[in-house]
């Protein structure tokens, strides 16, 4: 089953004393493009979210944020600055000193002034919280290929229609091209009569004119070529493996026959289907963009 490159997803779970958010968007890219916004301290986790998402997606531009609340801050511990606290008091003596000011500073005043009190956390386990992380992850991917698959759906069920409109062209191509070298034979016939009166023909000349028209016009190689494509992109619409590129070369074979067709066939009626045909291929090449 093919799957968009569009997708979103998000999760999110209360796990031993973190809330764990996952949002997981995409949109369509030539290869697998990737960027996360995590919050800093928790910058480890980068590399393996990559990773891990690249394993279940394998082309778009996909955006993850991870957001991660830490509830449990029994393992936070609050030290001094000594450094810093001992410059600002050594500061505050000075002032009293110098501008003869009363030495009202204490423990609150001091503890109050930037970066005296530092909060230390405990170091994080970080395979442990990856393994958190990741659960809550599972769910966002799984809502985010669901959401990509329902799309790659729509795509298909698009692309194949205008398959079978394209072969319905294909066919009619193939039975008015037989025709279309009656038609010359016909005319040519005609024209030499008026130019000739009555003479008797040259039937062998008149054959061989006809042939020469014939092999110029024909276009059942293009034709069988391009079936054959067609029944491909089906192929690999039904596959399970990322079928993007393959769909996208397969649709440039497709143009490059019906446009050989257009400049072989010498008839109205078969120059309109190869516009038609030209237009549905087009269609067909703007929905495989998206296609993973």
């Amino acid at each position: 089953m093919i799957k968009s490159m569009t997708g979103f997803g998000r999760a999110s779970a209360e796990l031993d004393g973190y809330v764990i958010t996952v949002e997981l968007k995409s949109v369509n890219h030539r290869y697998f493009e990737f960027s996360s916004r995590i919050p800093r301290q928790y910058g480890f986790l980068d590399e393996k979210i990559k990773s891990y998402i690249n394993s279940k997606v394998s082309r778009g531009k996909v955006d993850c944020f991870i957001g991660i609340e830490a509830l449990n801050t029994e393992a936070a511990e609050v030290v001094v600055n000594n450094t810093l606290a001992q410059a600002y008091v050594k500061a505050l003596k000075e002032l009293e000193e110098k501008y003869e000011l009363k030495a009202d500073y204490g423990v609150n005043a001091v503890s109050r002034f930037p970066d005296v009190l530092v909060t230390k956390k405990a170091e994080e386990d970080e395979e442990a919280l990856w393994i958190k992380v990741k659960s809550v992850a599972d769910e966002a991917i799984e809502k985010f290929v669901a959401m990509r698959l329902r799309e790659g759906e729509k795509m298909r069920d698009d692309v194949l229609s205008r398959a079978e409109t394209i072969l319905s062209s294909v066919e009619y191509i193939e039975k008015r091209s037989p025709e279309t070298v009656k038609e010359y034979n016909d005319k040519l016939i005609e024209r030499v009569h008026e130019l000739i009166g009555d003479v008797s023909l040259d039937e062998a000349r008149i054959i061989q004119e006809v042939a020469i028209y014939a092999d110029k016009v024909a276009v059942a190689e293009e034709t069988v070529r391009l079936r054959s494509h067609i029944d491909q992109l089906k192929s690999f619409l039904d596959s399970d493996e990322p079928v993007g590129r393959k769909t996208d070369f397969l649709v440039q074979e497709m143009n490059r026959e019906i446009n050989t067709i257009g400049s072989k066939a010498n008839d109205v009626e078969i120059a309109r289907r190869v516009v038609d045909v030209k237009a549905e291929i087009e269609k067909i090449r703007e929905q495989i963009q998206n296609i993973e």
